[in-house]
């Protein structure tokens, strides 16, 4: 007998509000089982809502555009047979799960700012059944073993250690440091700071000073970036020795609840038996299907930093901040750049407005943007890769030298067999943790990318401190309300806490204070006037909730604004601070000082 079933959005590893990019299926399409609905893309990250049953589409209750989380419901499809929706006339019945919040505060915006929600608590879905023992001799035993080194996992392990408790730390690249050290958030920032450099150069013509067209030497510049890595993955192996660390080279894989099966590339194996466990896995690029990988041509993230060549023209799939890091790069570097972006917006999840300064410089660099636009194919050929749009903007280059696909980041918790440890991971490889990082099994933790987003390495170190001391017995939990986002772009893009977009869908009653950095005496003087820095306030209690900037070294301005988060911070609190004069810092205060309507360094009228 058939039957209606809803088909909601699964476990998405605590994402929030993700927009709607392309709805797949139509009113009346006979779908299969984990067949596609629809597409979701956050900053980081693009992922699919599968059908949980088999049948036909009789409703959909989504469009392009709509913004869902854990629980929305994507469309009701007539099933035979059991599935695994929700049947929709025991919407009632059902209790909702409720995504349970570190601390247990307000999400109002007056009196306590919003937690920072990366970590749901265990569901109760049935247990996973974990390995027996191997009974093999073991290589290494140890009282905590952390499975990945980045940020999150060297940390966690360091922190363990200084704890007193004997630490293996077990990592698959030759040198600790993880993606983001030695494949990611480091090399790119050697390689950014190398093309603001080049942006400098030819800004000083404005102001007398001629420095002459740039002469790139691509292995030096890849040279600097590898010292810039090697003098910090080197000190990790130093801080490693100084606290008996002991490391373990190799790909993990559980075989128990407490051991671990390292394979180094000679193929040679050790069992690491432990007590405890940080899993600190991480992520790997999303390689979207339709592309031919096995040409080199075709890059992903990893790729691109490694800089074989300068294409003279090259194609950026996915206009987040990977891809818009990336093209900023190599448009310093020399090479013609075209931005594809399935949303209507670069760098989806940012407020717009804190976007518009990056579009604007970007068109006038001669980056090439094309929004509600996507790739339908793309092929090897001698020429190039000859690609084929779909959308609403579509590029005049049809054949590129490479293609970079930057669509975010797959967690790996489907990939280290945690399931013969009795973990459980979702069908999109996250592992659920509770406010202390405990997994489902209670001596195995877990932080980082694979806990949920945001996938951010600031987040991972946090994460991975708490873990540690967790394990080591204190009495810690997850309290962190906000953590902000960095885009390294030329301008940088940085926001923190509610954005004015969140702000607006759930109806909170914020005000905002925005100066314009053209006002700014220190802006000015570096000729970098199209920024501005954006404070958002409730209006009751004029607490700050939110803020974005945006501008050269927003990043390093967005920290203020957190803190004051954190200390529940009201506009007088910021507007009073003395701040050095002439800085871009200043330009928190005389935002607040806006919003509070005591501003001198612009003329606002007053409302009637």
């Amino acid at each position: 007998m058939a039957q209606t079933l809803e088909v909601k959005v699964p476990d998405i590893g605590g994402y929030d509000d993700v927009p709607v990019i392309e709805v797949l299926v139509a009113v009346g399409d006979t779908v299969a089982k984990d067949q596609s609905l629809v597409t979701l893309e956050s900053d980081k990250a693009t992922m699919e809502v599968p059908a949980s049953s088999a049948g036909v589409i009789k409703e959909l209750k989504v469009k392009v555009g709509d913004t869902l989380s854990e629980g929305s419901v994507v469309a009701v499809i007539e099933a035979e047979g059991e599935g695994d929706a929700t049947p929709a006339d025991a919407k009632a019945a059902a209790p909702e799960k409720k995504e349970e919040t570190p601390a247990k505060k307000s999400d109002a915006p007056g009196s306590n700012p919003p937690v920072a929600r990366s970590h749901a608590a265990p569901a109760e879905p049935e247990a996973v059944k974990a390995a027996p023992s191997s009974r093999r001799q073991a290589d290494v035993e140890c009282r905590i073993v952390v499975l990945g080194s980045g940020p999150g996992g060297y940390t966690a392990a360091f922190r363990a250690a200084d704890l007193g408790l004997d630490t293996v730390l077990i990592e698959r690249y030759e040198t600790l440091g993880g993606v983001c050290l030695n494949v990611g958030c480091i090399p790119s920032k050697a390689l950014l700071h190398a093309a603001e450099v080049i942006d400098q150069a030819k800004h000083a013509s404005d102001y007398g000073v001629d420095f002459g067209a740039p002469t790139i030497a691509l292995d030096k510049l890849r040279g600097y970036k590898d010292k810039v890595v090697g003098q910090l993955t080197k000190g990790l192996t130093g801080m490693a020795k100084q606290r008996k660390v002991r490391v373990v080279t190799g790909e993990g894989l559980f075989v128990s609840p407490n051991e671990i099966e390292v394979t180094g590339r000679d193929g040679k194996t050790q069992l690491v038996r432990f007590e405890q466990c940080i899993i600190a896995a991480g992520s790997q690029a999303l390689k979207l299907p339709g592309f031919p990988w096995d040409d080199p041509r075709v890059m992903d993230s990893t790729d691109a930093l490694e800089l074989a060549e300068t294409p003279k023209k090259l194609l950026v799939v996915g206009g987040g901040i990977i891809g818009l890091e990336m093209a900023t790069v190599y448009h310093a570097l020399g090479s013609e750049v075209t931005v594809v972006e399935l949303a209507d917006q670069l760098m989806p999840g940012a407020d717009k407005d804190l976007v518009k300064p990056l579009a604007d410089r970007l068109k006038k660099q001669g980056v090439s943007a094309h929004l509600k636009t996507k790739v339908v194919e793309a092929k090897a050929a001698k020429s190039g890769i000859d690609v084929v749009f779909e959308g609403e903007s579509i590029p005049d280059t049809k054949t590129f030298d490479r293609v970079l696909v930057a669509v975010g980041r797959t967690p790996n918790g489907g990939k280290i067999a945690a399931d013969k440890a009795g973990v459980r991971v979702s069908e999109r490889g996250f592992i659920a943790v509770d406010t202390q990082m405990r997994a489902n099994v209670p001596h195995i933790f877990a932080i980082g990318d694979l806990v949920g987003q945001p996938m951010l390495a600031h987040k991972a170190t946090h994460e991975g401190k708490l873990a540690a001391e967790v394990a080591a017995g204190e009495k810690k939990e997850w309290v962190a309300r906000v953590i902000p986002s960095v885009a390294y772009t030329d301008p940088e893009i940085a926001w923190v806490g509610i954005t004015e977009t969140e702000a607006k869908a759930k109806g909170l009653k914020v005000g905002v204070g925005k100066f314009p950095w053209a006002a700014s005496g220190r802006a000015i003087g570096i000729g970098r006037t199209e920024g501005f820095t954006k404070l958002i306030f409730d209006e009751a209690t004029h607490r700050i909730v939110g803020a974005g900037i945006v501008g050269v070294h927003a990043g390093d301005l967005i920290a203020e604004a957190g803190l004051a988060i954190e200390m529940g911070a009201e506009v007088a609190d910021i507007g009073h601070t003395i701040h050095p004069h002439p800085t871009l810092s200043e330009s928190v205060a005389m935002a607040a000082e806006v919003f509070d309507g005591t501003i001198t360094d612009l003329y606002i009228p007053k409302k009637k």
